[in-house]
């Protein structure tokens, strides 16, 4: 047990390190891979090289026709986020983003409230990792453009996007993960997670007003970025997928139909219309082929990683003495803080399967339901505490980089603590009030 449990502890402790300190490899100018996955790899990789992991269990672990399958969760994330993706590629984010900033040019206070306003509505209906792909890059050039200081827009969409993901089930693969595996389908979570997420949402705004309220005074000199959607039948279409494939994944449970095949099937049916369309026009699928660039695929082994060394610490008891420690009293509060704390130690991913893992060895029941919302509330406002809480945090910080944009470690914790606490409790305050729901 403890040979497994040092594996495991070191290779969280490397993955934190490389992703402060060395993040990417390079191999020359143009191709470079993310170190974090790398590292989760060879924790892996070395609990089989010594033993601690057995192949048979694992497998059968990958292939379990349960909800729980890391194989069946990482194709809904990925065909959900593909969906997304392919609306960005034709630029409906920034276009939506930039009609709205239009409206709010009177100042930067019903700016900031327009930027809050907009990347939440979109983060319920899509995912918080494509928006803040999608929002950062333009906040940096309108920011510079508009001669205002980017950090409270840049602030308010992270925070935005990483509480209101906790709104629908699809919004965070966190959610994904921790929902599926616990049998908890669409309507039975939105019954849920609605209170605790508006209070976290409005409590969220209130201390990023707090914040930023001197730099919002200042006045907006430049002029906002004009986007313009050219292809407009690939939009209607990318919108009518997303919009079928949401109402499907919130009735699936009843037509007896898996999400991941609901979202993989919609991906299909993408690719389907649009080669024809192309094919048509006598033109290159581009938005198909940034589609398929832009993929998150490191997610992949870093999932499946992560799954193997829970697999094995489950095996070896960790995960049922943790259980028995925690309890079944007061598991909103437990849970919700330690996995809070636990996902800017490991990250949100590792920590939902991990805490997956406790949370079944709890026995079922009001509490384990408890404690499942407590951790989906605990992976979303975590990812704003530190830039490890999320994967969303690595890469927003990455781009900030690419924009000349200093934001260290400091700067992240500074907004985190100032805003994630308080949030963090009102979402735990809210799902208290609905806990007799369950």
């Amino acid at each position: 047990m403890w040979l497994s449990l040092s594996i495991c502890i070191v290779t969280c402790l490397v993955m934190i390190l490389s992703v402060l300190f060395f993040p990417k490899i390079k191999f020359g100018k143009k191709f470079s891979i993310n170190t974090y996955w790398v590292v989760t790899l060879a924790g892996a990789l070395l609990l089989f090289a010594v033993g601690e992991a057995n192949f048979k269990t694992v497998g059968e672990a990958l292939i379990a026709d349960t909800a729980i399958n890391p194989l069946k969760i990482l194709a809904l994330f990925l065909s959900m986020t593909i969906l997304s993706i392919f609306l960005d590629e034709l630029g409906f984010f920034r276009y939506l983003a930039s009609a709205v900033l239009k409206k709010a040019r009177t100042g930067q206070k019903k700016l900031f409230l327009f930027l809050y306003l907009i990347v939440s509505v979109l983060t319920v209906f899509t995912s918080n990792d494509i928006i803040i792909l999608s929002f950062t890059p333009f906040i940096c050039y309108f920011a510079k453009n508009a001669k205002i200081n980017p950090t409270p827009y840049l602030a308010a969409e992270f925070v935005a996007a990483n509480t209101w993901s906790m709104a629908l089930i699809i919004g965070n693969p966190t959610n994904i993960y921790l929902a599926t595996a616990f049998d908890v389908d669409f309507f039975s979570y939105l019954k849920i997670s609605i209170v605790p997420t508006l209070f976290a949402g409005l409590v969220a705004f209130g201390a990023l007003y707090l914040m930023f309220r001197k730099h919002l005074s200042a006045p907006i000199e430049g002029e906002p970025e004009d986007i313009k959607i050219e292809d407009k039948l690939l939009l209607w279409v990318g919108i009518a997928h997303l919009a079928v494939c949401t109402v499907l994944l919130a009735i699936s449970s009843y037509i007896g139909i898996e999400m991941w095949l609901v979202s993989i099937c919609s991906v299909g049916s993408l690719f389907l219309f649009v080669l024809v369309i192309s094919l048509v026009r006598k033109q290159k699928p581009k938005e198909l082929l940034g589609c398929v660039k832009r993929a998150p695929y490191q997610l992949i082994p870093f999932v499946l990683s992560m799954f193997i060394m829970i697999v094995v610490l489950s095996e070896k008891g960790i995960s049922a003495s943790i259980a028995n420690f925690f309890g079944k009293d007061l598991a909103i509060l437990k849970y919700g803080t330690t996995s809070f704390l636990m996902a800017n130690v490991i990250n949100n991913i590792p920590m939902s399967v991990f805490y997956s893992s406790i949370i079944g060895a709890m026995g079922g029941g009001t509490a384990a339901l408890q404690a499942v919302f407590a951790t989906i509330i605990g992976s979303n406002i975590g990812a704003f505490l530190t830039p490890i809480g999320a994967l969303a945090g690595i890469m927003w910080s990455s781009i900030l980089n690419e924009h000349g944009l200093k934001f260290g470690y400091l700067d992240f914790l500074k907004i985190g603590v100032f805003v994630a606490i308080p949030t963090l409790f009102a979402a735990l305050g809210g799902l208290f009030a609905v806990s007799g729901l369950m």
